[in-house]
């Protein structure tokens, strides 16, 4: 299930200027690759990574602002900043009928989209499948590498690009940066 959050500005003029976002509205300038996707398109998206991850049960995603992730982070995690993405694993009695639910700021995710290079409908989709993941009980601050594996084969299956993990790690010589540049290309490292 998909969630929006009622602050959420699902098409933001691409500048702040008042001339410009005048100019957005009369031509309708919002570049596509900067829209939130339909709430459809990515519960479709959600039902295929779902059972790429293998995880049963059902998932809500809620797509929000940075401060609504903010007081998400500093409610449940004791941490007063945005993030991209939370991941809230069901309690042990309803995990079979509930798996979990998800938090995804947009703002973030627009940033790191026009970071990488690609569309925000893109970048939330690698957001769900780290989110899914979590849920899933992998946790790559702790598994030595088990859920970056996981996670690059998931996206290669899934056909999207350098995953969070990657993203984060830093470069280790050429040998690594090969590595990516194959993997960028959809071949396994």
């Amino acid at each position: 299930m998909i969630l929006l959050d009622p602050k959420l500005d699902r098409d933001p003029a691409p500048d702040k200027t008042l001339a410009k976002r005048v100019h957005a509205i009369r031509t309708s300038a919002t570049p596509r690759a900067h829209r939130v996707p339909t709430a459809r398109a990515l519960a479709r998206f959600l039902a295929v990574a779902q059972a790429a991850v293998k995880l049963r049960g059902q998932v809500t995603v809620l797509l929000t602002t940075d401060a609504g992730i903010r007081e998400l982070n500093r409610r449940f995690r004791g941490i007063n900043k945005a993030t991209d993405v939370l991941s809230f694993p069901a309690a042990e009695p309803v995990v079979s009928e509930v798996a979990g639910d998800l938090a995804i700021s947009v703002p973030t995710a627009r940033r790191q989209a026009a970071e990488q290079g690609h569309a925000l409908a893109t970048e939330i989709k690698v957001l769900m499948l780290h989110g899914l993941l979590h849920l899933a009980g992998y946790d790559h601050e702790a598994d030595s590498g088990r859920m970056a594996r996981r996670e690059r084969l998931l996206r290669a299956r899934l056909g999207l690009p350098q995953g969070l993990i990657e993203r984060a790690e830093p470069e280790r010589g050429p040998r690594k940066q090969m590595r990516n540049k194959i993997s960028a290309r959809g071949a396994r490292p």
